[in-house]
C-alpha cells in the first residue's frame, strides 16, 4: 500500500535532478575564460565561438556529466559488494591502482593509445579492488568502520609505491595531475572514452536486483540462486572499468561515489533498482556544480575539481561518522 508513494516521491525527485542536471550544464557552457556564451550563437555568429563551444565546452560539460554519473553508480555498487556504506573506490585501493596502471604506461610506453592505457589501468583496478575484498574476508573484526580503515590503509600502500616509482623515473609532477583529477584538458576527441562508463553504467542498472541481493549476503544470495562469486566478479570488473576510464580522462576523483549513494539513500533505502537513476543524476550534479565552482573561485584561473570533491568528501565523511557514531560503534 506504501509503494505508490514511495514511487511518485522518487518520481519527483528524478525531476528535480533533471532540472538541476539542465541548468548546470547550460551554466558550465556559459563559464570559461573566454568571455563567451551561448547568446553569441545567434548574436555573434563566427569560427571562434562554434570551434570553442563544440571543442572544448561541450566535450568538458558532457564529460563531467558522465564521469559524476558512472563514478556514483561504481561507488554504489562497491558498497553492495563490501556490504558497507563507508567505502567508495577512492577508498579501498581502485583509483590508486588504476594511477599506478597509468604510470607504468608512461614508464613503459609514452606514446600509447588510449584504448591500450585504458586496458592496463583497468587490469589495475581490478587487481586493486580483487585485493581489498580479498584482505576483507580474511579480518575476523569486520564492524563498519574496520573495512574503510583497511581500504584507506591498502590505497595508501599503492600510493606509496606509485610516488616510489614515479620518483624514480621523474613523472612525480604527471602523478600529481593523475591524483588531482580536473577536466580543463578535456577537448573534443579525447572525452570519448568516458562513453564506455556510461554503457557500464546502464548495465549495471540492468542487473540491479541481482547486486541488491548480493548486498544481502552470500548465504542469503546463494538461497535464491544468484552465483555469488561470479556476480561479485563481473561487479569488481564493472567498477575498475568506470575507474580506470575516469582517470585515464581526467584522472582520480574522490569521494563521488560516497557522497552521492548515501545522500540517495536517504529516499530510497537500498534498493538499487529505484536508487541507481537518482545516484546517476545526483553524480553529473555533483561533478558540475564541483567544476564550476573551480572554475569561478579564481577565475579566469581554475582548481582542480578533485579539490573540491575532497573538501566537500571528507565533510560529508565525518558527519556520516558523528551522526551514526552508535551504528558504527
Amino acid at each position: 500500500m506504501n509503494s505508490s508513494p514511495i514511487k511518485h516521491h522518487t518520481v519527483s525527485w528524478l525531476i528535480a535532478l533533471t532540472l538541476l542536471v539542465f541548468v548546470l550544464s547550460v551554466i558550465s557552457l556559459n563559464v570559461g575564460a573566454s568571455r563567451m556564451n551561448l547568446l553569441h550563437l545567434f548574436t555573434q555568429p563566427d569560427d571562434r565561438i562554434t570551434q570553442l563551444l563544440f571543442v572544448s565546452r561541450w566535450p568538458r560539460t558532457l564529460a563531467l556529466i558522465l564521469a559524476g554519473a558512472s563514478l556514483a553508480v561504481a561507488g554504489l555498487i562497491l558498497q553492495m559488494m563490501a556490504r558497507n556504506r563507508l567505502v567508495e573506490p577512492s577508498m579501498v585501493g581502485t583509483v590508486d591502482a588504476a594511477a599506478l596502471g597509468v604510470l607504468l604506461c608512461a614508464i613503459v610506453a609514452p606514446g600509447m593509445a588510449l584504448w591500450l592505457k585504458f586496458g592496463v589501468a583497468t587490469a589495475f583496478s581490478v587487481t586493486g579492488t580483487l585485493l581489498f575484498l580479498t584482505v576483507l574476508k580474511r579480518i575476523p573484526l569486520r564492524s563498519a568502520l574496520i573495512v574503510p580503515l583497511v581500504g584507506l590503509v591498502l590505497a595508501g600502500v599503492i600510493h606509496a609505491v606509485s610516488g616510489l616509482l614515479a620518483h624514480q623515473f621523474e613523472l612525480s609532477q604527471a602523478l600529481r595531475s593523475w591524483n588531482s583529477g580536473d577536466f580543463s584538458a578535456v577537448l573534443r576527441g579525447r572525452y570519448e572514452l568516458l562513453w564506455v562508463a556510461a554503457g557500464i553504467m546502464l548495465l549495471a542498472a540492468f542487473l540491479a536486483d541481482r547486486f541488491t541481493v548480493i548486498g544481502m549476503g552470500k548465504d542469503f544470495a546463494t538461497n535464491v540462486g544468484v552465483n555469488y562469486q561470479g556476480l561479485t566478479a563481473f561487479g569488481v570488473l564493472l567498477v575498475s572499468m568506470i575507474v580506470a576510464s575516469t582517470v585515464v580522462i581526467a584522472g582520480a576523483l574522490p569521494f563521488i561515489g560516497l557522497i552521492v549513494p548515501n545522500l540517495v539513500r536517504l529516499i530510497t533505502g537500498d534498493n538499487l533498482r529505484r536508487a541507481i537513476p537518482l545516484v546517476a543524476l545526483a553524480g553529473s550534479a555533483l561533478m558540475l556544480a564541483a567544476d564550476l565552482l573551480g572554475r569561478v573561485l579564481i577565475h579566469p584561473y581554475e582548481i582542480p575539481s578533485a579539490n573540491i570533491l575532497a573538501i566537500s568528501g571528507s565533510l560529508v565523511f565525518l558527519i556520516i561518522l558523528l551522526r551514526g557514531r552508535k551504528q558504527w560503534a
